[in-house]
């Protein structure tokens, strides 16, 4: 089998790359798996038994840009004018902890893809030719869509626990069918590892996952393993069937998955536990705010978002992005529709009035200042965000005079 003609074999610079590597080479994992799929490719990775300092010599001498990424792993990264590649020398594990590998360089391509974790992740194409080498599988599991270890699950795993979730991210994004009884087996006995890694890879892969078309099955089995015990510590108790409306809602109404308003749905609807939770996960300051608004939304109104004149004020307050997650997520179905299309190519205003604008009509500096103003913003917003000519009406309507 060969692997079908792509944009990106075609990419510039990568003809005299290869030839750099003197043809010992070939493409490798996600690049050939996705081509097979028909899905877009974005990363373009080789595998090459040559040695990490042998090949940034080759592809100096033939001035092709290389940068030594992580060389004492085996890869260099060469800068192509169509993008980066990397190239990394094959490698067999010395030793694993299930964090970390301790490598050694190899020249056989079979002992490389055996180290790998999925068998349709191992699969390598000549450059040249396009054939395909298949060493454990792979190609009937991506026709059948089946995720499945190279080897033994379990030994996989100890290898390194991120492969619990890089199997439930490969089964959202590819899966089409149960699960394979071994591989989830596995990963429900080993989930408790997840615990020993940083928060910072746990979290990269779970928002990995929930950003996939259709994270439902594999977030289900998550849930029905007990694994998020092992990840957030606490789940909303319907987490499921909120995930499950929240990705038929964006699907309705053609709006782009997002990680962060997917895990919202997941998470407990107490501001503080959910606060916890994603500082926890050692998100960004930026992403712990965007949880805790969408969270503070559902836990302070008796109904969220009851009527559609909320929804602009909300978009207001926190972000038209945060307000659209906020309707997705806990609106009523009768009302969303309408609730989205207020927010459709709406941008909240800006308020124009400044303290110094109030200071300049007579209002006395202080404390007085700052409430006057948030008590003329509001009454802006109430009257549905109206023109300077309103608010300059309104203002010269109040009395700034001190007192006597």
């Amino acid at each position: 089998m060969k692997l079908p003609a792509s944009d990106w074999t075609e990419r510039r610079g990568l003809t005299a790359l290869i030839a750099a590597l003197d043809g010992k080479a070939r493409f490798v994992g996600g690049a050939v798996r996705d081509s097979l799929l028909g899905v877009a490719v974005k990363d373009v990775d080789i595998a090459t038994p040559l040695l990490p300092e042998d090949v940034m010599a080759r592809l100096e001498a033939a001035s092709i840009k290389v940068i030594p990424t992580g060389i004492d792993h085996g890869t260099v990264t060469a800068v192509l004018p169509d993008g980066p590649v990397e190239i990394t020398t094959l490698r067999r594990d010395v030793s694993t902890d299930g964090r970390r590998a301790t490598v050694a360089f190899s020249d056989d391509w079979q002992e490389d893809a055996a180290r790998r974790d999925f068998t349709i992740n191992a699969l390598f194409a000549d450059p040249e030719t396009l054939e395909i080498f298949d060493y454990f599988g792979g190609l009937e599991d991506l026709e059948q869509r089946r995720i499945r270890f190279i080897g033994s699950a379990a030994e996989r795993i100890a290898e390194d626990h991120l492969r619990i979730m890089r199997y439930f991210r490969f089964l959202a994004r590819f899966g089409l069918h149960e699960l394979d009884a071994d591989a989830y087996r596995a990963c429900v006995d080993a989930a408790p590892k997840l615990e020993l890694l940083s928060r910072e890879r746990v979290a990269e892969e779970l928002l990995k996952l929930l950003a996939t078309d259709d994270p439902c099955l594999a977030v289900n089995k998550m849930l029905d393993g007990n694994i998020f015990d092992h990840i957030i510590a606490r789940t909303d108790p319907q987490a499921a069937a909120i995930l499950r409306r929240l990705v038929s809602r964006e699907q309705a109404h053609a709006i782009t998955p997002a990680a962060i308003r997917r895990l919202v749905a997941l998470l407990p609807k107490n501001a503080d536990q959910a606060a916890a939770i994603a500082k926890s996960l050692k998100l960004s300051r930026k992403l712990q705010r965007a949880i805790l608004d969408r969270v503070l939304e559902a836990t302070g109104r008796e109904t969220p978002i009851a009527i559609a004149t909320d929804i602009r004020v909300l978009a207001y307050r926190t972000g038209v992005e945060a307000a659209r997650d906020i309707a997705l997520l806990f609106a009523d179905d009768q009302a969303l529709s309408g609730l989205l299309a207020r927010l459709e190519d709406w941008q909240p205003p800006l308020f124009p009035l400044t303290g110094g604008d109030l200071i300049a009509r007579g209002l006395k500096p202080g404390p007085i200042v700052a409430r006057t103003l948030a008590s003329i913003e509001q009454a802006w917003i109430d009257n549905g965000f109206p023109d300077e000519e309103w608010l300059t009406e309104y203002v010269e309507g109040l009395d700034f005079s001190p007192p006597t």
